[in-house]
């Protein structure tokens, strides 16, 4: 298990939105590349970007922020918002993403998760799933989709992907702890450990995923390392330890 801390990009800002809505954004940094190199001094080896931008307009707008911290750090870079073409999507692994999220797309366009899995591999995808209620949200969590998160899941799994985000909605942004149950459903449904997103608000949470931890890969933790809640190195030694406790080894 390990730590993603989250930058998400709004109008070349590091934003954090409260249940996904654009019309309550607070921003953090004005510079991403800047708070992505204090993640990677605090000892995250992962970051997870989100073009708020992209996900919204269907077309990336950030790519040369995403390129600038793939270059100026070392930190692996998981990059989700507008991937909805092979050409971006190849674009970002030419440019050194460790891994791509699809997320509108799996939902909208079936063909290109398959044919992504056929571009890169599916060990390079992540299957970004952002549900409230147990329905999968698409387009920047504007819109509903009439799909099952778990069905999507399921699909996902078959399609080859073996990397999977799992989002509620609901939480995302409010601090308000996580639901533990969920991540595990997701986790059985797709077949692999899953990132759990959302609602994550301190290091207390991450400890409570313990008796779960063999179906959780990450967690992504954005608002609350922002705000000062959860510290980014001691989030970074809980996860290595429910990691170590597993008999697993942490990416």
């Amino acid at each position: 298990m390990y730590l993603l801390p989250a930058i998400d990009i709004l109008g070349g800002k590091a934003v954090r939105l409260a249940k996904g809505d654009y019309n309550q954004v607070t921003v953090y940094n004005d510079d991403p590349v800047a708070q992505a190199r204090a993640f990677e001094e605090a000892g995250a080896a992962w970051v997870h970007v989100v073009d708020l931008d992209g996900a919204r307009s269907g077309v990336p707008e950030n790519i040369a922020i995403v390129e600038r911290i793939v270059r100026e750090t070392s930190l692996n870079v998981e990059i989700g918002g507008g991937i909805r073409s092979l050409e971006t999507l190849k674009r970002l692994a030419d440019a050194g993403a460790a891994r791509m999220v699809l997320g509108t797309a799996l939902v909208n366009d079936p063909e290109l998760a398959r044919a992504a899995v056929d571009a890169v591999g599916g060990d390079r995808l992540t299957a970004g799933i952002d549900a409230k209620g147990g329905e999968v949200a698409v387009s920047g969590w504007i819109e509903g989709s009439g799909v099952a998160a778990t069905d999507l899941a399921r699909a996902m799994s078959e399609a080859g992907f073996r990397h999977i985000v799992y989002t509620d909605i609901a939480r995302d942004g409010m601090q308000t702890g996580i639901d533990v149950q969920a991540y595990v459903d997701m986790a059985a449904a797709f077949g692999h450990p899953v990132i759990a997103s959302g609602g994550v608000a301190s290091v207390a949470d991450i400890q409570r995923l313990a008796p779960v931890a063999a179906s959780i890969e990450g967690v992504i933790t954005g608002r609350a390392v922002y705000e000062g809640t959860l510290d980014v190195a001691e989030g970074v030694r809980m996860c290595a330890g429910l990691t170590a406790a597993e008999g697993g080894t942490a990416c």
